[in-house]
């Protein structure tokens, strides 16, 4: 039996800060932490008309302003064509030109800000892309459920633009998924329309608040129930989820005031073990994670574990369960980028390739991408992780 989810979204004082927090539930563990600011918005999927401000050729490089003192980073070779505001002969960038771009990643530690012109639409089924003008899916998707979802799209798409199929999407009933393009559609068209007769460091798009698109990003098929103590977040998340399929109905209204809802579910704790950099594992074994600024590094240790079996059957069992404790706990603090982890050395083929297969499989669990990409001579497995927002330690600092 599959296990289901629970979304909290309340608000808390976390040492004497309050602040906004949307906790996911699985397994009766927290598994993902959200912590949001009460009064500032976070740019990221923002749609800006910015201005290049330098261009570094060398590297490859512009930086955009957009919006006073706002410096971004734009790859320039990226494949998204500019997209500028007055029209030009040819695409080549210039200082002070005005172009329509998206914040596609946020500043993380001393990197500014990334801005693309591949101009994204994300809806809970689909994503509109300005750029990749394709039909793409969700590696989740089963080949049959593909092959479904492509027949209900074809010769629907206009061939401006380009879509790719969430996870969700196999929910969904042929009208929904029509509906939603259309509106993805019509924002797209909007934003074009906009930058035609707004001014310099106009935002074109705002972005939904980020525990809106925290409910956008959920797999629904996956999700019990989403409950919260505030009026507003109640019925803004009743708001969202009317338009697909009644799920508006999974939307819990709590009104203990003896008992609040970050108590209930240790919210306080979660984020507290979050921080730790030693986790234990229940056969006595032990984690230790840490984040530098280049990767973030995990090392596996015996610790306690006692067994009769052999000393390979041993590290086997730890190195298994140690795989799935490191997903999880990637995604609760957020760690992305590069990741090495340090298994227990294991002197079997079979043993590692096991260890390797069930390290993707429960990263492939992670709403996130993360890839497990190879093991090195020293036994050093080698993981990326997407990177969108910043780890939950840095959120933190800022809040605090």
């Amino acid at each position: 039996m599959k296990k289901l989810s629970k979304l909290i979204l309340t608000e808390m004082n976390y040492r004497n800060t309050p602040i906004l927090v949307a906790a996911l539930e699985k397994e009766g563990r927290i598994c993902q932490l959200n912590p949001m600011s009460l009064n500032s918005d976070s740019i990221l999927g923002n749609i800006y008309i910015g201005k290049v401000k330098n261009i570094q050729k060398n590297i490859q490089a512009a930086f955009i302003e957009i919006e006073n003192g706002i410096m971004c980073y734009y790859s320039m070779a990226e494949k998204a064509s500019p997209c500028f505001v007055n029209v030009k002969k040819n695409n080549v960038l210039k200082i002070g030109d005005e172009m329509i771009v998206q914040v596609s990643k946020e500043g993380i530690k001393s990197k500014l800000p990334y801005v693309s012109s591949n101009l994204n639409f994300t809806g809970r089924y689909l994503v509109l892309t300005s750029e990749r003008k394709e039909l793409g899916f969700s590696g989740k998707l089963k080949k049959e459920e593909k092959k479904q979802i492509r027949e209900i799209l074809k010769d629907k798409i206009p061939e401006n633009v380009g879509i790719i199929v969430r996870t969700n999407c196999r929910d969904a009933q042929e009208e929904e998924i029509l509906h939603e393009l259309e509106e993805l559609m019509k924002r797209y068209e909007a934003v074009l329309q906009k930058g035609k007769s707004r001014v310099c460091f106009s935002v074109l798009e705002k972005s939904m608040p980020e525990y809106v698109q925290i409910l956008q990003n959920l797999y629904s098929q996956d999700l019990e129930e989403i409950v919260t103590d505030k009026q507003e977040l109640y019925e803004c998340a009743v708001q969202y989820l009317k338009g697909y399929k009644q799920q508006e109905k999974i939307v819990r209204y709590y009104e203990d005031k003896l008992l609040p809802l970050y108590k209930l579910y240790n919210l306080e704790k979660a984020f507290e073990q979050a921080q730790n950099e030693r986790v234990w594992l229940k056969s006595g074994g032990f984690l230790v994670i840490q984040q530098t600024e280049a990767f973030v590094c995990i090392d596996v240790n015996t610790g306690k574990f006692t067994s009769k079996k052999d000393k390979q059957e041993t590290f086997r069992k730890i190195n298994l369960e140690a795989a799935k404790e490191i997903a999880w706990q990637l995604r609760l603090r957020n760690l992305s980028g590069i990741i090495l982890i340090d298994f227990i050395n294991m002197e079997r083929d079979e043993d590692k390739e096991e260890l390797m297969q069930t390290l993707q499989r429960y990263l492939w669990q992670d709403s996130i991408k993360g890839t497990v990409v190879d093991m090195t001579e020293l036994n050093i497995v080698e993981v990326t992780r997407k990177k969108v927002r910043k780890s939950l330690a840095e959120e933190l600092k800022e809040l605090l």
